[in-house]
């Protein structure tokens, strides 16, 4: 849903191999980019959701990107009531409207380290990345967030539950900052 070449462009920047298929077959990590509704998203890949459960399940890393994190969570209210994959606990909501601020949230903003090691290995507290959404995650336990940024409220720009990753920023598209992120994704 969106961003594939922009990954697969930044994956191979890196040095890696990077595959764009419908099939986890031989999959050693997994990324889920997106640009979308989370609905319409959800029914895209339905044909995948065991292999990609089964995949989450096995300890290999997968990581959300984007619409990729929001499709982490146990739901969404975008445009109606939607079922996510379920491996983060939380729901998708709307960003709040009427604070001065617009939406979607489009341009670069400081991430908050909540973590350490896994995605913020060697990440700097204050260092921009580049959203694009007018949804956040709220997660129901407080240490799956990695990272917060704020935008008229505090939210979790990144995720990470035992191997599965997600940044609702786009990594692709953050500078060294993002290539950062993504390769320590690559190297775990």
């Amino acid at each position: 849903m969106g961003n594939l070449r922009s990954v697969e462009k930044a994956v191979e920047f890196l040095g890696f191999k990077c595959v764009v298929s419908s099939s986890l077959v031989g999959a050693t990590k997994l990324i889920i980019p997106g640009v979308g509704a989370f609905g319409a998203a959800m029914e895209r890949l339905e044909p995948l959701r065991s292999d990609i459960l089964a995949f989450a399940s096995s300890g290999q890393p997968l990581l959300g990107i984007c619409l990729g994190q929001q499709l982490l969570f146990d739901s969404s209210e975008e445009l109606g009531e939607h079922v996510g994959l379920g491996l983060v606990p939380g729901r998708v909501r709307y960003l709040p409207a009427g604070m001065g601020l617009k939406v979607p949230h489009v341009g670069w903003s400081p991430l908050s380290y909540k973590a350490s090691g896994g995605l913020a290995t060697g990440g700097l507290q204050g260092e921009q990345v580049y959203f694009v959404h007018s949804l956040y995650t709220d997660c129901e336990e407080s240490s799956d967030i990695a990272a917060t940024a704020t935008y008229g409220l505090e939210f979790a720009a990144a995720v990470q539950k035992k191997n599965v990753w997600g940044t609702q920023f786009h990594p692709e598209k953050s500078s060294s900052v993002g290539l950062r992120i993504l390769r320590n994704f690559l190297e775990c």
